[in-house]
């Protein structure tokens, strides 16, 4: 296949860094990366340092032919890439806990991806990968940017909507998470499970399922609703199973919060009281994280990275970069363009669905109508990104309040300007657009 590839991942001080390793060096043969550059900022340095030196003993481990460079200078890392991955997090973990705080503080769910947190994220981070965009163009315009940074569909949205950049591709770990979840449940490898996923980023639902292509979706969903499937990040609580056989499609851990919002909420406010919201958890997590990164005798990913919720995250992102390289033509969940995938979205709306995976990009699958029993809650969230998108770019304020009173998980319009101006205010040091 010739010279070997430069991947350059954007926010690569992350404790999921050695997710991506692990999975670049399983797959070597396959995708040959000569060249792996994990670029941050100077206030994530230590952790760079400290994470990109557990990936050098993982390598070295390996056996393999992969140099791992460090770097600060995002522009330096990027000249002649061939794929570009982003897994940042704009105001680190401290601007994630004000995300949840606030809005629990009076009385509404607070995550980092719906409701009011999801908004402020994408607010923070849509100019970020923008600029990110601009740097892609000018270096390596021939790279595929492949995004693992949250909120994925909002900022998919944004990218498609505002920006003429087309080698982008959303992804995310919960689709398949969720289908390998399924495979467990009738103890039977993943790949003989066969599911379409259809919908938005954390607002998507498996549909026709089959296992070696016999068609399963009752048993699969009867199955499922006997389960605890969740993720770590994500509070088990059983949905209502005769509520989810009416439903007719597998919904992902994210549907939680709207369809248990109540129940979500109750639990959320208890460990909001107690001190300990889950970006809290988290921090504490990479706390530990980090001190075993330390650790110069290791040189694999440790397993409480599982923990963290970032399972099956390097199969996402090398299964993919692997499909886009080899030209595989294989199956796999995306955010893209719609392209009359879903027959309930415009073309140009970006959508989370299966799409054939080419060197040319994803070719999203025919999908048809989304069942009529989530098409209207899936609608909302839709209209919910395309504001988030547009408050995001341009800096609108009535956009961002308006996206905030079309969310269900904010119950007043009232309460939606008073926290929209709390976290205005909270986050302003982030938000450089809202100032004109």
């Amino acid at each position: 296949m010739g010279k070997g590839l430069k991947i350059v991942t954007i926010g690569g001080g992350s404790s999921y860094t050695p997710e991506l390793v692990e999975g670049f060096i399983k797959r070597h043969k396959e995708l040959p990366v000569s060249e792996l550059w994990l670029v941050d900022i100077e206030a994530g340095k230590e952790k760079l340092e400290i994470v990109g030196n557990l990936a050098k003993r993982m390598v070295k481990k390996a056996g393999i032919d992969m140099k791992i460079y460090l770097t600060l200078d995002r522009k330096e890392a990027l000249r002649g890439a061939d794929f570009v991955t982003t897994q940042l997090r704009v105001g680190l973990l401290d601007a994630r806990i004000k995300d949840e705080r606030i809005p629990l503080s009076h009385g509404v769910i607070g995550q980092e991806t719906n409701g009011a947190g999801g908004l402020f994220k994408a607010l923070r981070t849509i100019p970020v990968i923008f600029d990110i965009l601009k740097d892609v163009e000018e270096l390596c315009p021939n790279a595929w940017v492949i995004n693992f940074t949250n909120p994925t569909g909002i900022i998919t949205e944004a990218v498609f909507r505002y920006t003429k950049f087309k080698k982008y591709i959303g992804l995310c770990n919960v689709p398949i998470h969720l289908k390998n979840n399924v495979a467990k449940l009738f103890e039977v490898d993943s790949d003989r499970i066969s599911m379409d996923f259809a919908g938005l980023n954390h607002m998507v639902y498996g549909l026709n399922v089959s296992l070696d292509g016999e068609d399963i979706t009752k048993e699969a969903i009867d199955k499922f609703v006997q389960s605890d499937i969740s993720m770590q990040n994500i509070k088990s609580i059983d949905f209502n199973s005769d509520f989810i056989k009416s439903l007719g499609a597998i919904p992902c851990p994210y549907h939680r919060y709207y369809y248990k919002t109540k129940e979500m909420l109750q639990d959320e406010l208890q460990e909001y009281k107690e001190g300990k919201s889950r970006a809290e958890v988290v921090k504490e997590l990479e706390g530990q994280l980090f001190d075993l990164y330390k650790d110069e005798k290791l040189d694999i990913k440790p397993p409480q990275l599982e923990k963290r919720g970032g399972a099956y995250y390097s199969d996402a992102a090398c299964n993919l970069i692997s499909s886009i390289y080899n030209d595989k033509k294989d199956i796999q969940v995306v955010n893209t363009l719609n392209n009359g995938s879903i027959r309930d979205f415009r073309d140009d709306q970006a959508v989370e669905v299966s799409s054939v995976i080419t060197k040319t990009g994803p070719k999203p699958l025919s999908i048809g109508y989304l069942p009529e029993s989530v098409h209207g809650l899936v609608s909302q969230i839709k209209s919910f990104e395309l504001l988030a998108a547009k408050a995001a770019v341009y800096g609108d304020y009535n956009s961002a309040l308006l996206s905030l009173c079309i969310n269900p998980l904010i119950p007043s319009d009232d309460l939606a300007k008073v926290i929209l101006d709390e976290m205005l205010e909270a986050h302003k040091e982030y938000l450089p657009q809202f100032k004109r």
